[in-house]
């Protein structure tokens, strides 16, 4: 990988981007194929461990920003490697529910770990005060993405517009 250092500030901005989450996402990649698991299979998994709601296929690709076939194609996957179970739709209810097997309750619980301390390790380079600007530029970069793609930015279901997710690790 290069070290670019481009005359355009936008340009570079968009680069500096790209590169950034190549290299987080690589960095989550490696560590989850240790136990077996791609950063998309842990978010399904955890999902369907602390998500409130009934999961979904819908709600899976709202969490994780993918198309919903997508999903199906990675449940399919999941569910042949005993992670996942999907209850079929049935009168009264027009979806199909996805849930975690007991392996899948495992696979999450190691997962989750590992990734909480690839995003420590990650964290600790920012002070306090430089993670809430990231957070401040990020969140008007992705607002005014989502705006510009006309893709309506929604809490979910029963969560307060006002307060954070809790998160289980």
């Amino acid at each position: 990988m290069y070290d670019l250092e481009i005359s355009d500030p936008t340009l570079n901005t968009w680069a500096l981007l790209r590169q950034t989450w190549s290299l987080m996402d690589k960095g989550a990649e490696t560590r989850l194929a240790k136990i077996r698991l791609t950063p998309e299979k842990l978010g399904v998994l955890w999902i369907c461990r602390d998500f409130h709601g009934i999961v979904t296929t819908a709600e899976i690709s709202r969490f994780l920003s993918r198309q919903s076939q997508s999903i199906t194609g990675l449940l399919n996957r999941m569910e042949q490697e005993g992670l996942v179970r999907r209850t079929p739709k049935r009168k009264g209810r027009p979806y199909t529910e996805v849930k975690l097997t007991p392996r899948g309750q495992e696979a999450c619980d190691a997962g989750t770990s590992v990734v909480k301390t690839l995003i420590e390790d990650t964290a600790s380079v920012f002070s306090a005060k430089d993670r809430d600007q990231l957070h401040k530029l990020l969140r008007a970069l992705r607002d005014h993405m989502a705006d510009r793609l006309h893709i309506e930015l929604t809490p979910p279901p029963d969560v307060p517009p006002d307060r954070p997710i809790d998160v289980k690790w």
